[in-house]
């Protein structure tokens, strides 16, 4: 009896069937994962946005006081936001800075806040109209949409 040494034809197409499954595996996931590394940073300008509009609503008058507060209207803003419920209706294509400048790379965020008086004895059981809840919307270019939520009492 003599003892074979190597491998057989078929062991070694084995080998390779298995190998090149495997390597399409990994270089299909690796290709994956490359394609939406950027979608983080996509998120991530889109709730920078969502954030800076919240804050800026936030920190507007509750109700007017005709003399206290001038009413600012800003560049890129065709009506004056100098109290919370001004930014109701406000919608804008792009990001832009107050003096009426485009953010680069921002051009295709899309931005839409709400602002709901709360009822009395709403979400938060307080009186009537003495709260608002606020909702600013960011559609990124790839199309989703993230919200924000805040309150703003008349404190």
């Amino acid at each position: 009896m003599t003892r074979q040494r190597g491998i057989s034809l078929i062991e070694l197409i084995m080998f390779i069937v298995i190998v090149s499954v495997a390597l399409a595996g990994i270089l299909l996931v690796m290709s994956r994962v490359t394609g939406h590394s950027a979608d983080t940073l996509v998120r991530k300008q889109a709730l920078a946005v969502a954030e800076s509009l919240l804050e800026e609503i936030e920190l507007q008058d509750f109700i007017s006081a005709s003399g206290v507060t001038p009413a600012v209207t800003l560049a890129n803003r065709s009506t004056a936001y100098h109290i919370v419920t001004d930014y109701n209706a406000f919608t804008t294509a792009g990001i832009y800075t107050f003096d009426n400048v485009a953010v680069a790379n921002l051009g295709n965020y899309n931005v839409n806040p709400a602002v709901v008086v709360i009822q009395a004895g709403g979400d938060l059981g307080v009186a009537a109209a003495s709260a608002v809840r606020i909702t600013v919307s960011v559609t990124d270019p790839a199309g989703q949409r993230i919200d924000v939520t805040g309150y703003r009492t008349a404190y």
